[in-house]
């Protein structure tokens, strides 16, 4: 255990311009290369415009270590908890990024701005947070611009604000804690001391848990910088999301099909030989060209797979407002990558709205139910001919939604990504002024479809029916076992596709369809078990007054006293290339 560093990842998210960088930079010990906007673009901009990385160490806390084992360790080799700080930028704009660097966090740190509370961006970071992170501390930062006489009141009112506004979230009860990261502003002089950094590495090392490192299965490292160095090659960084890497390892940058050998590796500028799941890392690998790839991932060989289309577990984020409608398209976001993506929404069959969700396997043997929305509570999915189906799983929708939704999202470009990865979905093209949430779904993925032709050699298997539902009435009956119906079908329906199906009557019988009668739409309907007794009751009044009638009359006769209705129900598979209608047995 000697001189061992244990890592948690903690973000830094929050909207422009409340401080997160000047925090970043007032708690870190170390820097990374890519740290406290470090960039020309970002500088010239006074904002942060990527992800930032720095760290700090303390002590690894008692409660941390594991129970000692025989001797004790050597004097002055104590375990670290290294804190690997993760900026993120604060811009509408840049919200891809800030997905991206959420994913790779153990722990949250939303900075508010103290004179302005939550702003549009503080939200969707908190939304962020609420998807991808199990942990939050909220800082209420710039807490030196408070006049002197009423800052403390001050800072109780916005303490009591922001304990409202986590109540309905998984972060109720979070600490608070005030800072001043940057007494002055950017523009006052380094001799001014930040204020409540050493309160927050307390409360920080006191709220942080260790997540289970697992160094087995294959290695995946989520990159966000790329760089070379003259004379020794490529250096990507990045964090570890599973597996382990090691020196002389081969690693596989997937979109660029290439592999390449570990030359060197270091964490914070101290080399080493080895890292594992959740470490920050920068590898040096033989040379490429590095504005080939910016951000990305990078993985054992042959380890990660593109995909054109994915089966995805969905749920809807509650504060965006409006529906989610199938075939919409949406800003996919699946680890660093965002792109344009057609989804198609459905749910369990309604007898299954109450199964137990499985969140890492997709089921192709099981039958879906289409739907033309996502649904929750109050939602009513599109009705579909007749209408009558589609209403009965709309009301079952509005007492109770399925414990679980999927959604099979069509990339407009292929994405390289790991089974099980977050993908969010998003409306990044909402007007950034607005005070609405543009993050729409997140879910997980669970089945990629990696053949480029997917849609003839993979959706095929894809059970997910339409609940089709039609009307018609009888007209009048031929004899004991044959009636002639009307009003189930339009005068240019070719019959014939439906022949063999089965008709329930409203009064109990079922019936076949067994062909069409005329031109105009009317069928005959054969029926096995022979008409009741009641049935025949109710129908004679038709046939009597029918058989009043002379030639031509019948149009002018009164209608009969009550209807028999017809009914056909059947399911059509909306990847069934030959469009059969399937009933129940």
């Amino acid at each position: 255990m000697a001189g061992r560093r244990v890592n948690v990842n903690v973000g830094v998210l929050g909207h422009i311009d409340s401080g997160k960088t000047a925090l970043a930079r007032a708690l870190s010990t170390t820097a990374s290369t890519a740290a406290f906007d470090k960039q020309p673009q970002s500088r010239e901009r006074g904002i942060t415009l990527d992800l930032g990385f720095s760290c700090f160490s303390v002590p690894l806390p008692a409660r941390l270590r594991p129970a000692p084992l025989g001797a004790e360790p050597e004097p002055g080799a104590e375990p670290r908890l290294q804190v690997t700080l993760v900026d993120c930028p604060g811009h509408a704009s840049l919200i891809r990024t800030i997905i991206g660097g959420a994913q790779i966090i153990d722990l949250m740190m939303l900075v508010i701005d103290v004179t302005k509370g939550m702003q549009t961006q503080s939200a969707e970071c908190l939304v962020i947070g609420q998807i991808a992170c199990q942990k939050l501390v909220v800082v209420l930062n710039k807490t030196d611009l408070l006049p002197e006489g009423k800052r403390q009141a001050a800072i109780d009112k916005m303490t009591k604000k922001m304990q409202k506004t986590l109540e309905n979230t998984k972060f109720r009860g979070a600490p608070i804690i005030p800072v001043a990261a940057r007494p002055g502003g950017p523009d006052a002089p380094e001799t001014e001391a930040p204020q409540g950094i050493p309160e927050l590495i307390e409360l920080l090392t006191s709220q942080i848990s260790i997540p289970r490192r697992d160094p087995s299965g294959p290695f995946l490292m989520s990159v966000d910088h790329c760089f070379s160095i003259k004379g020794q090659g490529t250096v990507m960084t990045g964090t570890i999301l599973s597996g382990s890497v090691s020196l002389g390892d081969s690693v596989e940058i997937p979109t660029l099909k290439v592999v390449r050998k570990v030359k060197s590796m270091q964490m914070f500028h101290t080399p080493v030989t080895s890292a594992v799941q959740g470490d920050r890392l920068g590898i040096c690998v033989t040379q490429f060209d590095p504005k080939l790839l910016e951000r990305g991932l990078v993985c054992a060989p042959e380890s990660l797979h593109t995909v054109h289309a994915a089966l995805v577990s969905v749920e809807k984020i509650p504060y965006f407002r409006g529906s989610l409608q199938t075939k919409a398209k949406f800003h996919i976001t699946v680890g660093h990558e965002t792109v344009m993506g057609r989804v198609m929404f459905f749910s369990p069959a309604p007898d299954g709205f109450d199964h137990e969700p499985v969140l890492d396997s997709f089921d192709f043997s099981q039958e879906y139910l289409f739907q033309e929305q996502y649904l929750c509570p109050g939602s009513v999915p599109a009705e579909t001919d007749g209408g009558e189906a589609d209403r009965r799983v709309g009301q079952a929708s509005e007492g109770r939604c399925p414990r679980q939704q999927w959604a099979l999202v069509e990339f407009e470009k292929p994405v390289t990504c790991p089974r099980l990865c977050l993908v969010i979905g998003s409306r990044l093209d909402a007007d950034i002024h607005a005070n609405t949430c543009r993050l729409a779904f997140h879910g997980v993925l669970l089945h990629g479809l990696e053949d480029k032709n997917y849609a003839e050699s993979a959706l095929p298997r894809l059970r997910v029916y339409k609940l089709k539902h039609k009307h018609g009435i009888v007209e009048r009956v031929m004899d004991d076992y044959s009636v002639i119906g009307r009003s189930l079908f339009k005068k240019e329906t070719n019959i014939q596709l439906f022949v063999g199906l089965k008709v329930q009557l409203s009064t109990g019988e079922l019936g076949v369809i067994a062909s069409a009668f005329g031109q105009s739409g009317k069928f005959k309907v054969h029926i096995p078990g022979g008409l009741s007794p009641e049935s025949k009751k109710i129908l004679t009044p038709t046939l009597k007054k029918r058989g009043r009638a002379g030639r031509g009359e019948e149009a002018g006769q009164p209608e009969p006293v009550q209807h028999v209705a017809l009914s056909l129900s059947f399911k059509r598979y909306v990847f069934d290339t030959h469009k059969r209608m399937v009933q129940s047995p």
